[in-house]
């Protein structure tokens, strides 16, 4: 049997919405993950930010945050992340320092340079001309605001975002390639970096990260956390079935057919070509989609192969049940679950 390292384990959810299903269903069931994920002793529970999505529920994460927050009473809970270049940082230091406020010790600010959504969706949320590459101005600016400290003659250093916690929630950068990777040990944040839909460059992201790393900034390790794709049932054959729509739903969406995540039955009465039941296998291959001894093996090879601090697990599944079995499993895997970066 193939051991798993004693590590912290989170999760990331996207409060999905199933064909037939409503969003009040969908962010209730989200709600159903997060208590779960607390009772199994997950360490935090993070929303995701999308836009014009229909099968995605997540599009304002700040304030699911709140709703799972208020519906917990020990996990950690943040984004993951939001979306900087479509919010003003004065907003998102806002939003973040009341739920800081609310929630003492327990908000994760997990920020992302891509607009989560497609280019007409993104002017539409900001209409302006900010963009990826002004994301480290706009960290900038955020982390002033949060920490209520600005450089000399700073034209926003009159300005205070309020309320203001105690405790500033910790700044965590995302991404999915080598740029925040460098870009938050550079600052030494901790990363996150998405596996779950970018596995080629995992490594490379994290080798860059630990080779880029500054002690005199923030932390005095560097600290990686890696999201991935897991779906643990009792057979690798109900694992792959369940987690098939999930993967016709982000086909359709790469095909400019976005909608409501597919059910079982539709996933698996959908006329597959060779080419996207390839595209499906090559997707699933480096994630961890099966029974528990599957599960395990990928889990354990990823952790050897990334060293990563933290392991946080996606499990995008029409059933809030079926999602909340699959986390249970997952963390059965597990011996011990240690407290991440952040917990008190």
């Amino acid at each position: 049997m193939t051991a798993l390292p004693n590590l912290p384990l989170s999760v990331l959810d996207l409060a999905p919405v199933g064909a037939g299903q409503t969003t009040t269903e969908a962010v209730r069931a989200t709600l159903r993950s997060a208590q779960c994920a607390e009772r199994l002793g997950y360490t935090r529970f993070w929303l995701a930010e999308h836009h014009n999505m229909p099968g995605i529920a997540s599009s304002a994460p700040a304030v699911l945050v709140g709703a799972v927050a208020a519906a917990t009473e020990r996990i950690r809970v943040g984004s993951g992340g939001v979306m900087l270049p479509n919010h003003a940082p004065l907003v998102v230091a806002e939003q973040f320092g009341t739920l800081a406020a609310l929630y003492p010790g327990r908000i994760d600010l997990g920020l992302g340079r891509a607009p989560g959504t497609d280019p007409a969706t993104a002017a539409a949320l900001r209409r302006g001309t900010l963009g990826p590459d002004d994301f480290p101005e706009q960290l900038g600016e955020l982390a002033c605001f949060l920490a209520g400290e600005w450089p000399d003659g700073h034209p926003y250093g009159a300005i205070a975002a309020v309320p203001r916690a105690d405790q500033s929630p910790p700044i965590w950068l995302l991404g999915s390639s080598g740029y925040s990777a460098q870009l938050a040990g550079l600052l030494g944040l901790p990363f996150a970096f998405a596996h779950h839909f970018s596995a080629a460059n995992t490594v490379a992201a994290l080798d860059l990260y630990r080779s880029s790393f500054r002690t005199d900034r923030g932390l005095d390790r560097p600290y990686a956390m890696i999201t991935v794709q897991v779906v643990c049932t009792e057979t690798d054959e109900t694992a792959q079935r369940l987690a098939l729509p999930a993967a016709l739903s982000f086909l359709r969406l790469r095909q400019g057919r976005p909608g409501p995540l597919p059910t079982p039955d539709e996933a698996a009465a959908h006329p597959w070509t060779s080419s996207e039941r390839d595209w499906v296998s090559e997707r699933w291959r480096d994630q961890a989609v099966g029974g528990p001894e599957t599960v395990r093996a990928a889990l354990a090879g990823l952790l050897e192969r990334t060293a990563a601090d933290e392991l946080m697990v996606t499990t995008q599944l029409y059933s809030g049940d079926d999602r909340n079995r699959s986390l249970e499993r997952t963390r059965l895997l597990f011996e011990g679950v240690p407290k991440g970066l952040g917990s008190t």
